[in-house]
């Protein structure tokens, strides 16, 4: 107890970067958060303006781009922060509040690549009846529980490390306010908190992922009874873009938490973080754009309707 101090603010321990490269990869983040931002804000003011794209599958795309864009949001001002002032602290209240955002939003886009999933197999397996499935009202309030779960489970995460006290050791292992090294820094009993960190977030993983696998695997074996090359092919589009959201995601997670270092490598973890934080993100918004028809369209009939009313 004589050795416990009252810890005020943290050190973030950042990226593995030589201080000769800090301003190069300074502006490579920042291009990758603007691009972000960007990418997101596009697809979301694409389905909102584009009264073709009002279905459940876009409706979730646009909480999907809206989550991405405050997702890295959490994470990337302060990383820039740091890296252009040289100074890696965050205060302890700031930290906490890093943790409860970082996991609202990774929780929700957990939540919203199951939602996407089963959305996708009622489209395939059910299409006479996915209008009736499907209702507006019911995907409102899908999204509305979906974000009052991940409100509530921040929450206790958030609650629950509030509670913890740190001796001498203020220095995170990570470009975040990351809750599994904040919880390694307290000299108070974590033993409830580790617990709640493998049991909760280990479910939040894992059942939803292998709902992403039922759905998939309903939606092969529905594929494999149809003898059209033609539906085939628009079914894997669909599904494509969907599908390499999740390997994006969750390959970036199994390789952070399920797949660890033998040597408990520091940036192996801050590197595996960076893709599933801030490379994802930014990829979204290029794999749904890219791999899909109705959003090149809805983009080029915008573009083209501003061009006329410019005209005009």
């Amino acid at each position: 107890m004589n050795n416990k101090t009252v810890i005020s603010q943290f050190v973030l321990w950042g990226l593995p970067i030589a201080p000769e490269q800090n301003n190069m990869f300074y502006a490579l983040f920042l291009a990758m958060y603007l691009t972000t931002v960007l990418g997101n804000l596009i697809i979301i003011i694409i389905i909102y303006l584009d009264s073709h794209l009002h279905t459940p599958m876009y409706f979730f795309l646009s909480n999907l781009s809206f989550t991405d864009l405050c997702f890295s949001s959490v994470t990337m001002p302060k990383l820039l922060q740091n890296m252009q002032s040289q100074d890696p602290s965050i205060s302890y209240v700031s930290c906490l509040t890093q943790i409860y955002f970082f996991m609202v939003f990774g929780d929700m886009e957990i939540f919203l690549l199951v939602v996407m999933a089963y959305d996708r197999y009622v489209a395939i397996c059910f299409p006479l009846h996915y209008t009736s499935i499907m209702s507006p009202k019911l995907c409102a309030s899908l999204v509305l529980l979906l974000w009052m779960l991940t409100i509530l489970h921040a929450m206790m995460h958030t609650l629950l490390a509030a509670r913890l006290s740190f001796c001498e050791n203020n220095v995170i292992l990570n470009f975040f306010c990351d809750l599994f090294a904040f919880i390694k820094l307290a000299c108070s009993d974590t033993y409830v908190n580790e617990l709640m960190v493998f049991v909760v977030i280990g479910l939040l993983v894992i059942i939803p992922f292998l709902l992403i696998v039922m759905s998939y695997a309903k939606i092969v074996s529905s594929i494999l009874r149809i003898s059209s090359t033609q539906v085939i092919y628009k079914v894997s589009s669909t599904c494509g873009s969907h599908l390499s959201a999740v390997s994006l995601f969750y390959g970036a997670i199994i390789g952070l938490y399920l797949c660890p270092s033998d040597n408990d490598s520091t940036v192996q973890e801050t590197v595996m973080a960076m893709m599933y934080a801030v490379v994802t993100p930014m990829l979204n918004p290029f794999i749904y754009s890219l791999r899909n028809r109705d959003i090149k369209q809805a983009l080029i009939s915008v573009i083209c309707s501003k061009k006329m009313s410019l005209l005009w």
